[in-house]
């Protein structure tokens, strides 16, 4: 009986074995385009999964292990792990007075900053792929915020006298006016009656513009990479054809970059569970640090992370119904 022949990958979405024999040489398979694409992305992360394996991997099970462990401090020793089982995690969803309550509260806060950060980075991209005066000064404007918003400068803002001294006095001056223009217009939705669950999402985008703008920097960047790919021919053809603006863009402009919102909201999904101001992420530094109590802020962290993948799961399956893809 002869071999059966290998044939290349449909397109689609590709299976396990697919996968592999992108890898391997010598069929039909490893010589298609897509394939080359693949190998030529794993060449691009090679570093970042090198790095994962020699200084992650290690920590990460260490993490899992005293998360399951009652860890105790020994002088001049380092420490000893006592192994409980799932008690830390009892702890963590049980027994501690926050960590539950912030867990929910930094849920939804997470649930509306993502899709602002989204909705807003659209709406920009959009706007600056347009032709006009200015435009690369714009555009390096909006990407400030990646800037502003890095590891270093808000540790020197928070710890600058000068900085915290204008905040509070900037506090004090709102606070002797009387005036709270975001809470006096919620009580007169509220009162009217028209207030709602979507006014309270509405207004917490509003108190929280600060931080989606500080946010929506990257994701505005792989927008407008992805409008850059947009080949010029398409909205020729459309244009031909009669296609109105609006049309062309939602048949041609929001289907080519359909898989670019799933890349942005796995990135501000994962953004948001690791900012320094989110109360999950203090109370577990404060178990850790102020308390000593190791074994429970490792059970912490696993449950946060859990929840984080959960999240992205979650997203993922909604997202990728209305993604597009397209073969060239």
């Amino acid at each position: 009986m002869a071999a059966k022949k290998l044939s290349a990958p449909k397109p689609g979405k590709w299976s396990l074995r697919e996968g592999l024999l992108t890898f391997i040489p010598g069929n039909a398979t490893f010589r298609s385009m897509r394939s080359r694409k693949a190998r030529t992305g794993v060449l691009f992360i090679l570093p970042f999964i090198i790095g994962f394996l020699v200084f992650m991997v290690q920590p990460l099970f260490q993490s899992l292990s005293m998360s399951m462990s009652n860890v105790q401090l020994k002088s001049g020793e380092g420490y000893s792990q006592v192994f409980t089982g799932f008690a830390n995690y009892k702890y963590a969803l049980g027994v501690d007075p926050y960590f539950n309550q912030y867990l929910v509260q930094e849920i939804g806060r997470m649930a509306v900053n993502v899709l602002a950060t989204l909705a807003l980075s659209f709406v920009v991209a959009v706007l600056l792929n347009q032709k006009f005066k200015g435009r690369t000064l714009v555009r390096a404007i909006f990407f400030l915020p990646v800037i502003l918003s890095s590891g270093v400068l808000p540790g020197i803002e928070s710890q600058n006298e000068f900085y915290n001294m204008m905040q509070g006095i900037s506090q004090e001056v709102a606070n002797a006016s009387g005036v709270n223009l975001s809470a006096a217009l919620q009580d007169l939705l509220s009162v009217s009656g028209v207030g709602g669950g979507l006014f309270d999402i509405l207004f917490q985008m509003i108190d929280s513009i600060y931080d989606i703008v500080m946010a929506s920097g990257i994701q505005i960047i792989v927008f407008l990479t992805g409008f850059a790919g947009i080949s010029p021919s398409l909205y020729e053809a459309a244009n031909v054809e009669g296609c109105t603006g609006w049309e062309a863009f939602w048949k041609i402009t929001f289907p080519m970059v359909s898989p670019l919102l799933l890349v942005n909201c796995i990135y501000t999904i994962i953004d948001f569970f690791m900012k320094n101001d989110n109360r999950v992420m203090e109370r577990i530094n404060d178990v850790m640090y102020s308390q000593f109590r190791f074994g429970e802020s490792a059970a912490m962290s696993w449950i946060y992370f859990g929840v984080a993948l959960l999240f992205i799961g979650i997203s993922t399956l909604i997202i990728s119904r209305g993604v597009h893809y397209y073969e060239e």
